[in-house]
């Protein structure tokens, strides 16, 4: 009896002090399924890591390396961050055979060519130079495969980040109304999107499987991983935590309300130091990655004259569209690790409707039908000279200028392939070099047609949510005022409609009252019924989730409901003045790049290409001149012979070519950067740019050279009238 009386009292006042802390100690967890739910995304969204995690578990896991305590745990940390289901050795191990064998790849294909050019009087320099190759591209695997943890996390970082202010705002407006914590998150992981949603899942996961034995300890160990980074996340929910022991009622919707100001004033302050401290080094990254290249660029064509032809194509190839791009991509890969999370575009690309179209091939189909066609009539020079074509046509190899009747422009030849010594070089000539433009301008349009056709529709739908979200927060307020003066949630959905004519949002609550007042629906299934919801066509996470607050809070009476909706207006207010100013911060930085990236580049690069035409037609007619004089290969005039030998140029038509390409990889590398920099990892948005980026850099650059080639062109021959 003294047994049942001990039990029962420890039972009683056991229920009081859970009930007093409103923390339970497991989630009632049967109404929505969190293990299943976080095994299907982990398996849905993330087929890129998978890919990694399954790379370094199969081939990463054949060769054991042991690794120093110090990399093993930053390693591990970053595996962690970025929920990476591997170990740090397989992460090294993956890096170093990625090297190894790409490494024995080159030696292999070096002593081949040795084998095959040995006795032919070959120069060694092709071997050496396929060799060096491979050395950097077993490097730059190596660097990609044991920095892919980092980035991943870095990544994961910016999205969950991006998520974190909405998060709090949840988890704040139920626990307003329900002070519960597990409902709270729960209710968050519910309306959130990836990846923070699933960060949340998973605090119920390590609690269903015994890890831990209750949500709080859960919490906290999750909150732990943010400290460094986001600290004023860890703080917010801290505040939300005490909110539970505090017996007085308004003091806890005190600190509930002070919990999401602390997370907004983190992130700006964190954005605005952000702001500052980017600005040097994307202006270091322009000077480094764009001015000096081109002007570098200008002096190819003599430099290659004067060493004797010690410069080939391939050498500039190689450093200007292989080497200056990675180096490019690396200033830019520091730079967006450097930015703190908390602010950016949080939706997620794979939960749009319109996402099948957005990965539909199609686009590439439509974009080849018109960017092939210029690609062939750019390769043309090499289609005339080396393949059977024009014998099949009957045409000739090359012609000049005054058998196709511009007799005006003297006899030079079209295309202009010149054999010296056994040796074929070319193209030289002018037309030919207008025919090269094409093959940059193929590319261009062939990215800006596809990512237009990819992303025109889905662009404009999200687009048209920004919107219903921006003219939404004086209806939610209005809504808020009505319910609050008492009015029955469906009936203010009528007067809400009635005054806000004119917004688009006034039909979303029309649709409303009309479901409830014709249909006779219950207000939840006016809002969210599959078949005729009014949500339907409101593509809004931020309208859906209000709506689910409101439902959810509205059977705790008016007045909370009333509350709710307010406190969800106050917070898009805020939220949208900081958004302003931030992007008012980030405006400077990002349109500066922009316009140096579309405008001065393609410009400054137009430039080299007229002025290596003119390089290369003047050093031409000197060596036409010193012919003409009857120079001898004794004495100075044979030394200038050999100093201005034709066949040492780079021909314009590949420098060209190599601009070209390079200007297209920069567009790529520095819109994506500029997209991070201003709104976070965005994929919808970063093709979006590319595009459109693409298509104003690359025509300007396709102008502008065309303008520089045929004006540099006149002034040489107007500056050598005696050599025409």
């Amino acid at each position: 009896m003294a047994t049942e009386n001990v039990d029962d009292i420890l039972r009683k006042y056991g229920g009081r002090l859970d009930s007093s802390s409103r923390v339970s100690p497991m989630p009632n967890t049967s109404n929505v399924n969190i293990s299943s739910e976080f095994q299907q995304f982990k398996n849905e969204m993330l087929p890129k890591f998978s890919r990694y995690e399954n790379w370094c578990n199969n081939i990463g896991g054949s060769l054991k390396i042991k690794l120093s305590e110090k990399d093993n745990k930053k390693i591990q940390k970053n595996i962690d961050s970025a929920h990476l289901e591997t170990r740090p050795e397989n992460v090294v191990s993956l890096a170093v055979l990625s090297f190894i064998l790409t490494l024995f790849a080159g030696i292999l294909l070096s002593a081949a060519l040795y084998l095959l050019t040995f006795g032919t009087g070959q120069k060694m320099s092709p071997i050496i130079l396929i060799f060096f190759l491979c050395f950097l591209t077993a490097g730059f695997l190596f660097y990609y495969f044991y920095s892919m943890p980092s980035r991943l996390a870095n990544q994961w970082r910016l999205r969950a980040g991006s998520q974190m202010v909405p998060c709090i705002l949840y988890t704040v407006v139920y626990m307003k109304h329900t002070s519960n914590l597990e409902r709270a998150i729960r209710f968050a992981s519910q309306h959130l999107e990836p990846p923070l949603a699933l960060d949340l899942k998973k605090v119920f996961w390590d609690v269903e499987t015994g890890k831990y034995s209750t949500i709080k300890e859960s919490l906290d160990v999750y909150l732990e991983t943010w400290r460094e980074t986001n600290s004023e996340f860890v703080e917010s929910f801290n505040l939300i935590e005490s909110s539970l022991f505090e017996p007085s009622e308004a003091r806890r919707m005190q600190i509930l309300e002070r919990s999401l100001q602390v997370i907004l004033d983190g992130v700006y302050d964190k954005m605005m130091k952000y702001s500052h401290d980017v600005k040097a080094p994307l202006t270091n990254l322009y000077m480094l990655g764009i001015v000096l290249p081109t002007l570098a660029l200008a002096l190819i064509p003599l430099a290659s004259a004067l060493m004797n032809g010690a410069i080939k194509w391939y050498h500039v190839f190689i450093l200007f569209n292989l080497l200056v791009p990675f180096f490019v991509f690396y200033m830019t890969n520091n730079i967006m690790l450097r930015r703190p999370g908390g602010y950016g575009e949080s939706s997620i690309l794979e939960l749009n409707p319109l996402y099948a179209k957005y990965k539909s091939h199609k686009p590439y189909w439509k974009a080849a039908a018109i960017a092939v066609p210029l690609l062939i009539l750019g390769l043309l020079p090499f289609i005339f000279q080396y393949t059977p074509i024009p014998v099949w046509l009957g045409l000739k190899t090359d012609y000049s200028f005054y058998e196709i009747g511009l007799s005006f422009l003297g006899d030079a030849k079209l295309f202009d392939f010149i054999t010296s010594n056994g040796v074929t070089v070319g193209p030289m000539g002018t037309f030919a070099l207008i025919l090269s433009m094409f093959i940059p301008l193929s590319i261009v349009l062939f990215y800006s047609i596809s990512y237009k056709l990819r992303t025109q529709e889905i662009i404009k739908s999200r687009d048209y949510s920004k919107m219903l979200e921006a003219e939404f927060n004086n209806s939610l307020f209005q809504l808020g005022n009505r319910i609050g003066d008492g009015t029955p949630a469906e009936l203010a959905f009528a007067r809400v409609a009635e005054s806000s004519k004119g917004l688009v949002t006034a039909d979303f609550f029309r649709a409303v009252n009309s479901n409830i007042q014709s249909m006779g629906m219950p207000l939840d299934r006016a809002i969210f019924d599959p078949k005729r919801g009014a949500i339907i066509n409101y593509p809004s996470n931020l309208i859906s989730t209000s709506m689910h607050i409101l439902v959810e809070s509205v059977k705790k009476g008016l007045q909370v409901a009333a509350a709710s909706l307010m406190s969800i207006a106050d917070y898009i207010r805020n939220i949208n003045k900081i958004n302003d100013r931030l992007r008012d911060l980030l405006a400077e930085v990002t349109s500066d790049m922009k316009s140096n990236m579309t405008f001065l580049a393609p410009i400054l690069a137009g430039f080299v290409v007229g002025l290596s035409s003119m390089i290369t037609l003047i050093l031409t007619k000197l060596k036409s001149l010193i012919d003409v004089a009857g120079s001898t290969d004794t004495g100075i005039a044979g030394k200038i012979t050999g100093l201005f030998g034709v066949e040492n140029l780079i021909p314009p038509y590949f420098l060209q070519v190599c601009v070209g390409i390079y200007i297209i990889e920069i567009i790529f590398i520095l819109t994506k950067t500029l997209v991070t920099v201003d709104s976070g990892p965005d994929e919808l948005k970063s093709t979006y740019e590319i595009g459109k980026n693409l298509l104003s850099g690359g025509l300007l650059y396709y102008i502008v050279a065309l303008v520089a080639l045929i004006a540099l062109s006149s002034i040489a021959a107007v500056a050598l009238p005696s050599l025409v």
